[in-house]
């Protein structure tokens, strides 16, 4: 009984050593990320409440512009992964242009919704009984000076992003990571000038940390970018990339039918998780702030389990488009029991170190404890996360983004969406108690994404 237990679920040397070489520069790329972004916070947060929590709402905003692009690319995704596993440099390279041309394209657009509508989005987190004419106009005040200048940041955002995109999905994470690793330095050593007046700089609060964004984003993409091209003997499906803008109709039409599901998907989602947010916030601003505090070391804790989903996206996907389906099914079942054992272990160390990050912050002591409680509810659920962030990346992986929206999307604005606005607009519960009867509903998803991977129907070859 042991011996197929193993079999099935423990996976061998090589095994091991394939999911350490995609996946370490991942959690190490990830971890800085995470690690300077809860620095970043903690120096906005050193300005006070009312700041920190005007830069957070601006990066909730973000985040549906980070997703829709995320989502447009992974459609392209795909079928790259599935392309290079039978060395298919042509489709590659349509592959390729297809994100370019889908990356200037949603860009161009949220720039402009940032421009003229972001403080009117903003608006919406801040305008309740909970917050007063004078936190309103104050909060506003440092959310004008923060998305001024870090709506600049989306360009070469979005650059970078296509570029590392399509080299990760071949297997090359190291030198994604090198430039990330460079992004993050230079905006933690540009924060601390920028906002606290360094070095003769004079002191600009949110908008300097807003301008260290931009510059880091900026020296990302450029490190991607020319390693690429310099190395287009490696890459070669990166050869002649710009010396057209077509794409095969057939193959756009395949990637506009499979991708735009998971587009959706994710914009829609991010949506779904703005407006969580927001039905927080409805409990005032200390929420707000607490809620960044929770999210920033929830993202610490969640590096191993992001980069389990980009290692199951990249190793499932490349032995479906070799066409060896029980291969995948195989490789998904390791992958997804090594995924739930170590975060077993991290959500408890989690739960042990919940009263110390809110610690780190100047805000007031019901802020901590909000952050505290949240903390130790998401180090709870952290098993089931990982479980179905994997189970999400395999069905993605098979093409099936239908069903992937229907699990993701439509599941949370049907569930956590409509849980979040009652609990917290309608009932005398605390918020620690409407966030962990949120977060509980993730039990559900798990329950229903078990039996789909047992059935492998997921398991598909896009490219034929």
């Amino acid at each position: 009984m042991m011996q197929t237990f193993k079999q099935k679920y423990i996976g061998d040397r090589a095994f091991y050593r394939m999911v350490l070489t995609i996946a370490v520069p991942l959690i190490v790329q990830q971890g800085i990320t995470s690690f300077v972004t809860l620095l970043d916070n903690l120096m906005v947060g050193a300005l006070g409440t009312v700041p920190l929590s005007g830069v957070s709402i601006v990066n909730q905003l973000a985040m549906v512009y980070n997703l829709t692009l995320f989502g447009g690319l992974s459609g392209a995704s795909i079928f790259g992964a599935q392309f290079f596993g039978v060395e298919d440099w042509r489709g590659m390279r349509d592959t390729f242009r297809f994100r370019f041309l889908f990356g200037i394209g949603v860009t161009a657009l949220a720039v402009t919704v940032f421009l003229i509508w972001g403080e009117n989005l903003a608006l919406l987190f801040l305008e309740n009984d909970s917050n007063t004419a004078e936190d309103i106009a104050a909060t506003l005040i440092e959310v004008r000076a923060y998305i001024r200048i870090a709506v600049w940041s989306l360009i070469p955002f979005m650059l970078s992003q296509v570029y590392v995109n399509l080299l990760r999905e071949t297997g090359e994470t190291f030198h994604p990571m090198i430039a990330s690793v460079i992004a993050i330095l230079a905006n933690l050593v540009l924060n601390y000038i920028f906002i606290f007046g360094k070095l003769g700089v004079p002191a600009m609060g949110v908008a300097g940390a807003a301008l260290a964004t931009v510059i880091a984003r900026v020296l990302e993409a450029l490190y991607v970018i020319v390693y690429t091209h310099r190395n287009h003997g490696k890459y070669r499906y990166i050869e002649g990339a710009f010396r057209s803008a077509a794409i095969p109709k057939e193959l756009c039409r395949r990637i506009v039918v499979t991708g735009t599901p998971l587009m959706f998907n994710e914009m829609l989602w991010s949506l779904g998780m703005t407006v969580i947010s927001g039905n927080y916030a409805f409990r005032g601003l200390e929420v707000v702030a607490a809620s960044n505090i929770a999210t920033s070391a929830w993202n610490l804790f969640c590096i191993i389990m992001m980069a389990m989903g980009s290692v199951t996206a990249i190793m499932v996907g490349q032995q479906l488009g070799a066409g060896d389906m029980e291969g995948a099914k195989d490789i998904d079942r390791k992958l997804i029991f090594v995924t739930v054992a170590v975060h077993i272990a991290i959500g408890l160390l989690q739960i042990l170190t919940a009263d110390l990050v809110p610690m780190l912050y100047d805000v007031e002591q019901s802020t901590r404890d909000i952050a505290a409680a949240m903390l130790r509810i998401q180090g709870l659920v952290l098993p089931i996360h990982a479980y179905i962030h994997v189970a999400y990346f395999t069905i993605r992986s098979g093409g099936k983004t239908g069903i992937t929206f229907l699990f993701d999307c439509f599941y949370t604005w049907c569930v956590p969406v409509v849980v979040s606005f009652v609990v917290c607009r309608y009932t005398d519960l605390s918020i620690v108690a409407c966030y962990g009867l949120v977060q509980a509903t993730d039990l559900i998803k798990m329950a229903i994404a078990m039996p789909m991977l047992k059935s492998g129907f997921w398991a598909k070859n896009v490219i034929k």
